[in-house]
């Protein structure tokens, strides 16, 4: 039997955690490929994890066809419908593939001819489509996850390091923080990142900290006096200025933390010479 690995289908789908393929290995290895991989024609589109595992430690496996698309995007569309099926997928999994599913089939709308619009028009009101995937509120029901989220997972798509997806994807910070943490310049997500856990919470608290509004504390523990109203004035009508200075000490602190967590690093690495000595 011939089985052809698309790359494009392989990656489409984020890759299993290093735990996560140990723990499928171990079940394969103790009661045998139980699911059958599925096939289009010769490519291979669901099972690639078990198809290599399979194929590493001569585990048999049965295929099964599965000829009802068109093109590749129809497959990508199964393959994440498929996932999105699936208890096991963290929410920000979720978010991606709803997402990914929203600019397939937006890309589709805008290269169909108007006849074909028409057409489709026509069938949606015999048939419509259970789950259409046009707004953010429609991609959030796909997905299972709120408005806010769905906001939030776009942000980390269009501006998160490889290094800060990989963290909220294996669980390790929560979207809401690898979204704060995404508007930050690459260097300081991915040093955030090495930090740890801690780190990263701690970046995350203070950049909202830097964000939020402060309020303006009466004088005396009664009325305001006439500095504080100046003060306020000033602050209401010179947002720009207040705004830049936020974000000037947000950087410079930043800064601080990038350069601390590279002591630290310098003095473990010095550390361990020492003690080899």
């Amino acid at each position: 039997m011939t089985i052809i690995i698309n790359p494009q289908l392989r990656d489409y789908i984020d890759p299993l955690t290093q735990h996560e393929y140990l723990a499928l290995e171990r079940s394969l290895l103790k009661e045998g490929c139980r699911d059958a991989l599925v096939l289009w024609q010769e490519t291979l589109i669901d099972g690639h994890n078990r198809y290599a595992i399979c194929q590493k430690h001569g585990i048999p496996f049965q295929t099964k066809q599965n000829d009802q698309f068109n093109s590749l995007e129809d497959v990508m569309l199964w393959m994440i419908d498929n996932h999105l099926a699936r208890r096991s997928v963290s929410s920000f999994q979720r978010g991606v593939l709803a997402l990914r599913k929203k600019d397939i089939i937006n890309t589709r709308r805008k290269d169909k001819s108007s006849q074909e619009k028409a057409q489709e028009a026509e069938l949606a009101l015999k048939d419509p489509d259970p789950v259409p995937v046009e707004t953010r509120e429609e991609i959030a029901k796909v997905a299972g996850l709120s408005k806010p989220a769905v906001a939030q997972i776009e942000k980390i798509r269009k501006a998160a390091t490889p290094e800060l997806v990989e963290a909220v994807r294996a669980g390790t910070i929560s979207i809401n923080t690898a979204a704060t943490i995404a508007a930050l310049p690459e260097e300081q997500q991915v040093a955030a990142v090495a930090g740890g856990k801690k780190e990263l919470q701690e970046t995350a608290r203070q950049l909202r900290q830097t964000r939020s509004p402060r309020a303006v504390k009466p004088v005396d523990g009664g009325e305001t006096d006439n500095a504080t109203i100046s003060s306020t004035m000033n602050t209401t009508t010179a947002p720009s200025t207040q705004h830049a200075e936020s974000d000037a000490m947000r950087t410079e602190l930043l800064a601080l933390r990038a350069e601390n967590q590279e002591l630290k690093a310098r003095i473990a690495e010095l550390t361990a010479q020492l003690a080899s000595t």
